[in-house]
């Protein structure tokens, strides 16, 4: 649900659908229309901000799949070398490093209509 409030408050983004979205996504930088991303709120910051929300828990959730993962190769033994030469970590770092950049992946979420927000004056409704 898109609120069209004007707020100085902050706003509570979440994605639509909980499927990550990274496999449809170029990984390079595009030139973006602001006055497109502006239009969604009638404020350009505001739409930014809305983004930048959403970008943090794109974050933050990549950041503990990837630890999850890599935390299963950890030993409480392991030694300078071995951290070095394993080629599975190294490999899941790589598929990590070569997806698209969270801002990446809510500007696409945001342009396709797939975040919802509310200002904090309507968390209660």
């Amino acid at each position: 649900m898109k609120a069209k409030n004007k707020n100085n408050g902050t706003a509570k983004t979440q994605a639509l659908d909980k499927k990550p979205v990274s496999g449809a996504i170029s990984a390079s930088l595009m030139t973006r229309d602001m006055p497109e991303i502006a239009q969604k709120t009638g404020n350009v910051y505001e739409s930014v901000y809305i983004i930048a929300q959403r970008a943090k828990q794109i974050a933050i959730r990549t950041k503990e799949e990837l630890n999850a993962k890599l935390n299963d190769f950890s030993s409480p033994i392991d030694n300078l070398e071995e951290v070095f030469e394993n080629r599975e970590q190294i490999e899941i770092s790589k598929y990590y490093e070569k997806m698209p950049k969270p801002t990446t992946l809510a500007t696409e979420e945001f342009l396709e209509d797939k975040l919802a927000w509310k200002y904090p004056d309507q968390l209660d409704s």
